[in-house]
């Protein structure tokens, strides 16, 4: 009877060891996109860049803009262990302004919520500057 308990203790601890969950792990190559200085409705697509280094597939369940001139894509598809993933941001460049936005991405990894800046300054140099001519004081012009 005792060698049975003894067995049993063994085989459920062993069963605890072997039972380690798996689990996703999302990595992104930058967490901040500098747009830098860019010209009115000019290009406004960039790719945040990621990799599940988990071993369990990774699920992007939303992927959210804190306003509506920057639209996120999301993947659909799992991605794999191992595997690369891309989150497309896309930014309305006909708005002349700094650009200060944050994406949020929400999955299963164990960092289950992501966020994503974006950064940079939008400029018209069509228009003139209403500072005036920056080497005359105000008196002069």
């Amino acid at each position: 009877m005792k060698n049975l308990f003894t067995l049993l203790f063994i085989s459920i601890f062993s069963l605890g060891v072997y039972a380690q969950e798996k689990v996703a792990k999302i990595v992104f190559e930058s967490e901040t996109i500098d747009y830098g200085v860019i010209e009115k409705g000019s290009d406004g697509i960039r790719v945040f860049k990621f990799k599940n280094t988990g071993d369990a597939p990774l699920i992007v369940s939303a992927v959210k803009s804190s306003c509506g001139c920057t639209v996120p894509k999301k993947p659909t598809a799992p991605i794999l262990p191992g595997e690369n993933g891309e989150i497309e941001v896309k930014y309305d460049t006909n708005r002349v302004n700094p650009i200060r936005k944050t994406i949020t991405v929400t999955s299963n990894a164990v960092r289950p919520t992501v966020a994503l800046k974006i950064k940079g300054t939008v400029i018209d140099s069509s228009k003139a500057s209403i500072i005036g001519d920056k080497e005359k004081s105000v008196l002069e012009q």
